[in-house]
């Protein structure tokens, strides 16, 4: 489907789906969903796109960590016989819903996918996009697609969307919803069948204790639910700053060992998913040396730990005692800042309060600073 801005370039309030502008062009008999992978009456679970019958088998699935110790079982997991072991065990592992314990989880890989099927057809006519023809091929459509691996979806929506079918206040709820009704976003409540979908959110920043703290609590939240979040802190002022009270500030990077902590604490979508966030601070903020060697400290202090006989796995205590192992940290580099590179120019970073030059530096050792950190550690990135 395609979208079509409704005569105002800065607003995408107006933005409207071009079939439903442009409805009266389309035959009444013609359909807005045409069936590719399915045929109408044929269930997408039962025949594939070629009519053939698909071959359902059972599997019990048995998930061990990087020590060999199992960490998760389910047995006679059903699936088509063309599913992978590997792509079971994540699936079952990860995004089946219910608790085995109370005989309710999710067993078979069409449970998992026709709840997310049959949701977004329901959506499609309570949204007013098709009628209930179109919505069954839809839905169909969508089922075959995700049941034959030609797409899938992000983790939210596995863990989120058509899990009301079970438990109408479950949850993975989003934390604030658009109401059509009252033509404005609301705060959602249980009950609602309001998924949150999205995978990644980005967030801004003030140079205010509020601010730092709602961001905390707006992160932890969208964690909860599944999905990401990216917050570009270069607005906090920097640690070679005063404060108005008098003292220096902490800095972005202090706050950032924060949210981390806090990242990690708060398993995504309530699962063994590790919560997923970016650091992001600009290359001319003052704790941009700070900010780029960050990681790899803690990388080396892994790497000492391991050698005392931690663990080294993704899971293990070496990792878990060091800090910034639940984010990615990119450096915001401007066109500025890389013709400077390119020209062996000198580089100034900017105290965020006023403007004035902070330090100087060569433009070419602050890149390759970055590079040394990328080589060890994988961060930061640039952007």
């Amino acid at each position: 489907m395609k979208f079509e801005n409704n005569g105002n370039d800065e607003s995408s309030s107006n933005v409207v789906p071009f079939e439903l502008r442009h409805a009266s062009n389309f035959s009444q008999s013609a359909s807005l969903v045409e069936r590719y992978f399915t045929k109408a009456g044929k269930n997408p679970f039962k025949y594939n796109m070629y009519g053939d019958l698909v071959n359902w088998v059972s599997e019990d699935v048995a998930v061990t960590d990087d020590m060999g110790k199992v960490v998760f079982t389910q047995k006679g997991v059903a699936k088509p016989d063309f599913w992978s072991t590997l792509a079971l065990k994540v699936v079952a592992s990860k995004y089946f819903w219910g608790d085995q314990a109370k005989n309710e989880r999710e067993n078979s890989i069409e449970k998992l996918i026709s709840r997310v099927s049959r949701f977004i057809s329901r959506q499609s006519i309570r949204q007013k996009y098709f009628n209930q023809e179109e919505a069954d091929s839809l839905g169909d459509e969508v089922a075959s697609i995700c049941l034959h691996q030609l797409a899938v979806f992000n983790s939210p929506v596995w863990f989120n969307v058509g899990i009301q079918e079970y438990d109408r206040n479950a949850g993975g709820v989003s934390a604030f919803i658009w109401d059509s009704n009252l033509g404005k976003v609301v705060h959602s409540e249980k009950g609602m069948d309001r998924p949150q979908c999205s995978a990644c959110f980005i967030q801004s920043i003030e140079d205010t204790m509020d601010s730092i703290m709602a961001v905390q609590v707006a992160e932890a939240n969208l964690f909860k639910a599944g999905s990401g979040t990216g917050t570009n802190r270069s607005p906090i002022r920097s640690s070679k700053e005063k404060l108005t009270g008098g003292g220096r500030s902490s800095g972005p990077v202090s706050f950032m060992k924060g949210y981390d902590t806090y990242a990690g604490a708060i398993k995504s979508g309530g699962k063994t998913r590790r919560a997923a966030k970016m650091e992001i601070l600009n290359v001319d903020h003052p704790d941009v040396i700070d900010f780029i060697e960050s990681k790899q400290k803690e990388e080396k202090k892994a790497w000492a730990l391991i050698e005392q006989g931690y663990s080294g796995g993704m899971n293990g205590e070496a990792y878990a005692s060091v800090a910034f192992q639940n984010c990615n940290m990119s450096v915001r580099a401007s066109d500025a800042f890389m013709e400077a590179v390119k020209n062996d120019g000198e580089w100034q970073t900017k105290y965020v309060k006023g403007g004035g030059v902070c330090e100087t530096f060569k433009a070419k050792d602050i890149l390759r600073k970055m590079a040394e950190g990328t080589h060890i550690c994988g961060d930061p990135g640039m952007h």
